[in-house]
């Protein structure tokens, strides 16, 4: 009778843990996010069709973003998200230093691997950039290419 028993009492213990738990990896409202992915596509292709590219520089507590082309974009967005921990997310808006060069402060990032997005009006750039490995990123230059690299010395000064 002990088998049996131990099964059950274990059921109930899972039961109560899936009720009790949350899942932050499951959305409510997940038909919207589907919605929204076809804008979120159609913002990565403008990326490629202008040929967008950004080096973005980690040091301390500062973010610098250089992007490659000369246009000029009136703001831009930068995301770090978790794979799995939303509550460790950050957003920032970076502000023009001068032309095609960017920055912000940032939180400390945990170590591990981050999804990198850089959004302006009509564009977006993603990428997955593994930190403290790498504290230097580049994004866009190809389809959804995202290569990170050791720290070049134009990004140190």
């Amino acid at each position: 009778m002990a088998g049996p028993a131990t099964a059950v009492v274990a059921g109930l213990i899972t039961a109560w843990l899936a009720v009790r738990s949350n899942d932050g990896l499951v959305v409510d409202d997940y038909y919207r996010q589907g919605l929204a992915i076809n804008r979120t596509v159609s913002r990565s292709a403008a990326a490629e069709r202008l040929g967008i590219r950004a080096q973005i520089f980690l040091a301390d507590d500062r973010i610098r973003v250089l992007l490659g082309t000369a246009t000029a974009h009136e703001a831009l967005s930068l995301r770090f998200v978790h794979p799995t921990r939303s509550g460790m997310d950050q957003s920032v808006d970076l502000t023009a230093m001068q032309p095609g060069e960017y920055g912000a402060r940032l939180r400390p990032l945990a170590p591990g691997r981050w999804h990198v997005v850089l959004e302006g009006n009509d564009w977006r750039l993603a990428g997955d950039w593994t930190i403290p490995a790498a504290d230097t990123m580049t994004l866009g230059g190809g389809p959804r290419k995202a290569v990170a690299a050791d720290t070049a010395k134009e990004g140190k000064q």
